[in-house]
């Protein structure tokens, strides 16, 4: 008997202007939580009048780490084996790690898309007006179930993460019956977290699957967010929702 995914929620911002046209779910990166990334909403919302902006906190907490206010200490999946000075010393084995992150994203996934699919009927909005946007691990998710929803949602954006199950996503993609939704991935050209390789390992990924991306490298960048990053992905949500 398949168990019920676990409800998760986070912090919110309404529309600044009349119903929420269009919803934009903000998933966090690891050791963060949704107070992380519901500030990118500000930069936004100028651009976006009518988005319902929500980033809801990952379900599970990772040992060990300081609990409370002030703390995110939250993760979407277990990245114990992740290394990334390993894949700095030898990208080429880099595709072999991405693929060993699948069975964490596909245990998360029910999770996630259980709350995109209440959130649009709360919202009373069709899938194509749902933006999904992602940072480093929160990406990763993004991706994995955007590309496989379906009912694809109206944008993908992903800043400093990768894409995870590459090799199976060519047969899973097909099973999106409203058409391939748009990507835009931003990615820093000194983060030294998901070293940028990863946005080319993963635009090779998307590819493969027919799937086409937009893409920023932001020069010097680190494990962040640049404001010509925060500028690109208003501008994209805005243009494809």
């Amino acid at each position: 008997m398949s168990q019920t995914p676990r409800l998760i929620d986070g912090p919110r911002l309404p529309p600044a202007k009349g119903p929420a046209r269009q919803l934009i779910v903000l998933l966090h990166g690891y050791g963060a939580d949704g107070n992380d990334l519901i500030e990118l909403a500000s930069h936004w919302r100028r651009e976006l009048p009518g988005a319902a902006f929500v980033a809801p906190n990952a379900p599970s907490l990772i040992p060990g780490t300081p609990q409370g206010p002030g703390f995110g200490g939250r993760q979407w999946f277990g990245l114990n084996d992740y290394d990334p000075n390993m894949l700095r010393r030898d990208p080429h084995r880099a595709g072999g790690i991405y693929e060993a992150l699948l069975a964490g994203a596909e245990q998360a996934a029910p999770v996630i898309e259980a709350f995109l699919e209440a959130e649009l009927a709360r919202h009373n909005l069709p899938a194509a007006k749902l933006g999904l946007v992602g940072f480093s691990q929160g990406t990763m998710m993004a991706l994995h179930v955007g590309l496989r929803r379906a009912a694809a949602p109206g944008a993908i954006l992903g800043y400093s993460g990768v894409l995870v199950g590459a090799a199976k996503l060519p047969e899973q993609a097909k099973l999106q019956t409203s058409g391939k939704p748009p990507v835009l991935l931003v990615h820093g050209s000194a983060d030294d977290v998901v070293p940028m390789e990863a946005l080319f390992d993963t635009l090779n990924g998307l590819g493969a699957a027919d799937i086409p991306a937009r893409w920023h490298l932001s020069l010097g960048v680190p494990h962040a967010i640049d404001p010509e990053g925060l500028r690109l992905g208003g501008h994209f949500l805005a243009q494809t929702l």
